[in-house]
Order: C-alpha cells, then structure tokens, then sequence
C-alpha cells in the first residue's frame, strides 16, 4: 500500500513540477500523452485483456448490479448540477463524469491487492474490465460529447463526436467478439503488465499537469479548493456509489468484497481524457481526482494494518 502512495505522490509531484518548469511545452506534451494513451496504449490494453475474459454466475449478476448503480448515480449528478447547483453545461458533464468514472483500475486493482489479499485480484479486474472500461468507453464518452464545448452543437454532431473520437470503445466489442487464439497469453501477459504498471504514473502525471496549469492562471491553488461541485462529486463517487451497491446485494446477490471496495473507488484518470477531448470542466474533474484520490489514499494507509 505504501507502494502504491509513494507512486501516486511521485508521479502527480514530476507532473507538478514538469507544468512549473515548462508550462506550455508540458502541456503540449501531457495533450500528446493523452492522444498517445487513447489511440494507441488504452486499445492494445482493452482489446486483449478482454478477449480473454470469461465470466459466469453470481459473479456476473454483482456486475450487472454495478451498472444499475451507476445509472442511478448518474441521475442524481445530472439532477443535483441542473436544480441545485445551477451549473453550466461543461461543468455538469464533469459532475456526472466524476461521480460515475471511477479510478478502478490505476488505483482499484493495487488497493484491493493491499487490503482484501491475492485473491480479491481477479473479482478487482473483471469490475474494471467490465464496469470502469465499458462505463467509460461508452456512457464516459458519451457524456462528453453531450455537455462538452468541442463537439458542435447539433445532435448529430455530438453522436459522429462520440463514435469517431473514441477508438477504445472499438477495441472493446472487437476484445468481446474475438476467439481466444487472436489473444495470445503472452500478449496478454504484456498488455496487463501494461495496465498495472503504465496506467498509474501517466495518469498521476497527467493531473499534476493539470492541477499546476489550472494553478498559474489563477483559478486553482494547490491543493486545490473544496467547493461545492467538488464535494457532491466525492459524496455520490465514494457513499453513495458503495451504498447503493450493498443495498442491491441485500436485495438480490451477495457480491464480492472486491465489488464494493472497487464502488467506493476515487473519481477516475480518465475524467481528465475525457474532458480533454469534448471540452469539459478539467477545473473540477482535476480538483474532484486529486481531493477523492487523497481520502482514498489516506482510508487505506489507516486501514492496511487493521485488515
């Protein structure tokens, strides 16, 4: 777990550092990073790890449940952001966004590893695969490209903005619909090595990037202020989520340890790729990471010795 916080820590500190000494350049490299990550890593991770997933039982009913409870919150972001927080249209997309993207994959899978043992890997992985991938791919980039400022206005606009600048989503159904002989094990073993080792320094550079630029012009200090939207977006991403998890399991199924830790996960990286690409409020998708990242951190280290 210490591992895990010195990276998150490292990573987010070069991306600090990198913006400080030089600013527009870091930038125009972190924006590379982003299009480097979305099509070319993020597709050769997720078309062969998924090939090879393969899921059944309860264990596939607890996903379904996950999804159920993503919708609901969802609903409520998109509600709290119009009627009482009368937000503009990039920031609610960035409430919704954070409240439902949640970073289970950079952050989940290690601290289910950290706190629930070895055992919890495999239930982590498949709620990434499953629920943070296909959220993300799907109803993440949709959100954008219907509350974002870069992708036209008309309907049709924001649906050609959704399928064309979201190569991932592509590599998920080709993964779904490929036999295994496509996905040899040691590509495999290379793309999951990529997934846990990659994922997590680029995407903490990223916001230190973000954090710091957001800083110098003047609308974000480090750390960043706790504002309302911030708040709504970690009480719905790390109580709500969870909750109303737990209380679709006592209704149906009991789901894995691993379901309900990977729920209350932190707001989601790709918050920031997203944002990045449809024109949403990187202020506060940076702002809500770094705060829910902080407490999910710091939960953990207080509870590593006690598990």
């Amino acid at each position: 777990m210490a591992v895990v916080a010195l990276a998150i820590l490292a990573s987010t500190s070069v991306g600090l550092l990198a913006e400080h000494r030089w600013r527009e350049r870091a930038v125009a490299f972190s924006r590379r990073l982003i299009d480097a990550m979305v099509w070319g890593l993020l597709p050769f991770i997720v078309f062969f790890i998924t090939a090879r997933l393969h899921l059944g039982g309860g264990v596939g009913i607890g996903l379904a449940l996950g999804y159920v409870e993503l919708a609901l919150v969802a609903g409520l972001a998109y509600v709290i952001g119009t009627r009482l927080l009368h937000l503009p249209r990039p920031s609610v997309g960035a409430l919704i966004l954070t409240a439902t993207l949640a970073n289970t994959g950079y952050l989940g899978i290690p601290l289910n590893a950290a706190l629930l043992g070895h055992d919890a890997l495999a239930p982590a992985i498949a709620w990434d695969t499953i629920i943070g991938q296909v959220t993300l791919y799907t109803a993440g980039f949709a959100i954008g490209a219907a509350f974002g400022t870069e992708v036209g206005e008309s309907p049709r606009a924001r649906a050609r903005a959704f399928f064309t600048r979201n190569p991932v989503l592509w590599a998920l159904v080709a993964g779904l619909l490929a036999p295994d002989v496509l996905a040899p094990q040691a590509i495999v073993d290379v793309a999951k090595t990529c997934a846990a080792y990659a994922l997590l320094p680029v995407g903490f550079f990223l916001l230190g990037v973000n954090l710091m630029g957001e800083r110098e012009e003047g609308v974000l200090a480090f750390p960043p202020p706790f504002t309302a939207p911030v708040a709504v977006s970690l009480v719905l991403r790390m109580l709500v989520a969870p909750a109303l998890l737990v209380g679709l399991s006592a209704l149906t199924v009991d789901v894995p340890d691993a379901y309900i830790l990977q729920a209350a996960m932190a707001c989601g990286i790709n918050a920031l790729v997203v944002g990045h690409l449809y024109g949403l409020d990187l202020r506060l998708a940076a702002s809500a990471i770094a705060w829910s990242t902080f407490i999910a951190v710091i939960t953990a280290l207080v509870l590593a010795p006690m598990i």
